[in-house]
């Protein structure tokens, strides 16, 4: 067969069709009984008449693919083929069924070598996606064992399979279209002497699955998130800068944004307030006097405006001592919070801050969060250690007062989004508060960042703003992506770490704290 003289077409199985499907299984089958009848065939057409797909090349059958619908818990477990099978060879198929069982994928001689059967996989795989399903389970025979039998256990065959050691032509194949080897199956088939009985059990896990729910406790898979590149500037009094808070987290809200996203230290201005001004230690304690009403307004905020705010960051005192801490204000009125874990040498000189030691993630109605305030994004093994907990987007708050400070965090923040698999936004601030030491200079552009794939922008940069000049920044984000970049993207960078050889062990004071 030439590739130039085919003309391939993939379509659905139906009743005229039997005696194509016959003669292929026929010359296929010889070795295990040849064809199904052709009232087995009619029953799965009338059936589950999307699950038979064939494969033909100018009007003749060349390929076909069979399935049903099963129950997951059923046949995830051991089973045999018999379990398939009820009276008079008809297959059982559960309408009710919340995955797909693969019966038969099998392509005629003369068209093999061209990967054809890689395209009734395809189908099938967008199948038990339209139809959201769990997954697809199969019984796969090892036609090649019965050579191996006297010198390997059937286990010992499949790991030398999996390590292409040996082909099989079923189970390579299987592997070799992300299906994964879940358990040994005994007497599957008894009359399958080649395999002498045994059987693989495989399963393809649907990562786009949702079980059932209702619509308003589903959560959403389109996110947009909105940041604030803050202007410094002076201000008279606390209720002024509250004012300018809610300005930005209503135009925010009006673009219907799901997260609003402010920078580390954002309401520094009121430093300029206290009494003290040459005293940096006093002047960072009396801005966290205001620390507790901003918590309280931004909570009513979120919820009178429906968005979920992720406070950037303020001094916190507690039993004396002084942290950084960045709020999440959940839009139904919920509060959590996380700390800033390292302490750059500024903070702890002239601030005497303090490292926090609890890292969370956070579960929104927009998807799972993380929160590392600027210095924090700098050290990867946070970012690793939140994404092992399946965070799909990363907040970071900052404060930089020069390009190369800022560069740190941009730079390290697009490195979190790849090795991570994530989404990264980072927000800070501009402008300049010569009446607050140490405050004076800010350099700050916002971006969001993506992974680095086919569908994503060639630069995995999502969007940025204009250095150094108020404004706000909007994305929108698809989560469902990060699903199928983690499981099937052009890298796996989380499902490729060697564990075998490394690995990252959280030692604070308390277990990583799951949302």
């Amino acid at each position: 067969m030439m590739l130039e003289d085919m003309h391939l077409k993939i379509r659905n199985i139906e009743h005229t069709d039997y005696q194509q499907v016959k003669e292929l299984m026929d010359q296929v089958y010889n070795d295990i009984g040849g064809a199904w009848s052709e009232h087995t065939i009619s029953k799965l057409i009338n059936d589950f008449p999307e699950g038979q797909i064939c494969l033909e090349d100018h009007g003749d059958i060349v390929g076909i693919a069979l399935s049903v619908q099963v129950s997951y818990q059923r046949f995830s477990n051991p089973h045999t083929y018999e379990d398939l099978i009820g009276k008079k060879e008809t297959i059982l198929n559960d309408r009710n069924g919340d995955a797909m069982y693969g019966l038969d994928v099998l392509i005629h001689p003369e068209y093999r070598g061209f990967r054809l059967g890689r395209r009734l996989y395809e189908a099938r795989k967008e199948l038990c996606r339209q139809h959201n399903l769990r997954a697809i389970l199969a019984g796969g025979r090892i036609p090649t064992y019965h050579e191996h039998s006297d010198e390997m256990t059937p286990a010992e065959y499949l790991e030398a399979v999996s390590d292409r050691k040996i082909y099989d032509p079923i189970l390579s194949f299987q592997l070799s279209n992300d299906f994964q080897v879940t358990r040994l199956l005994k007497s599957y088939l008894p009359e399958d002497e080649k395999s002498e009985g045994y059987a693989t059990l495989l399963e393809w896990k649907n990562i786009f699955y949702e079980p059932e729910t209702t619509v308003i406790n589903s959560r959403k898979t389109q996110v947009r998130i909105g940041a604030v590149q803050w202007q410094m500037r002076e201000v008279a009094n606390v209720e002024e800068l509250l004012k300018q808070v809610e300005y930005f987290i209503d135009a925010l809200s009006s673009y219907k944004s799901d997260f609003a996203l402010f920078p580390e230290f954002f309401n520094a201005p009121l430093m300029g307030l206290s009494p003290d001004q040459t005293n940096q230690t006093e002047a960072v304690r009396f801005l966290a006097s205001f620390t507790e009403l901003f918590v309280t307004e931004m909570s009513q905020m979120a919820v009178s405006y429906n968005i979920n705010i992720i406070t950037g960051s303020m001094p916190v005192v507690e039993e004396d001592d002084l942290y950084n801490v960045s709020y999440l204000c959940r839009r139904d009125g919920t509060i959590e919070e996380q700390g800033k874990i390292h302490i750059t040498p500024h903070e702890r000189r002239d601030w005497v801050i303090q490292g926090d030691n609890e890292l969370r993630v956070f579960e929104t109605d927009a998807g799972r969060i993380g929160i590392l305030i600027c210095y924090d994004v700098e050290f990867p093994e946070l970012g690793r250690l939140l994404a092992e907990q399946d965070m799909d987007i990363l907040f970071v708050p900052f404060w930089t007062d020069t390009k190369n400070g800022y560069l740190r965090v941009r730079n390290c923040a697009q490195a979190r989004a790849i090795e991570n698999e994530c989404y990264v936004v980072i927000c800070g601030s501009c402008g300049n508060l010569p009446q607050v030491e140490n405050l004076d200079v800010q350099y700050s552009q916002g971006a969001v960042f993506s992974p680095s794939d086919f569908s994503y922008p060639h630069d995995a940069v999502m969007a940025e703003t204009t250095p150094n000049t108020e404004m706000l920044m909007f994305s929108d984000l698809d989560l469902d992506k990060l699903k199928q970049t983690r499981s099937e993207g052009s890298v796996n960078n989380l499902k490729d770490r060697r564990l075998d050889l490394y690995s990252i062990q959280w030692k604070g004071n308390k277990d990583l704290d799951l949302g």
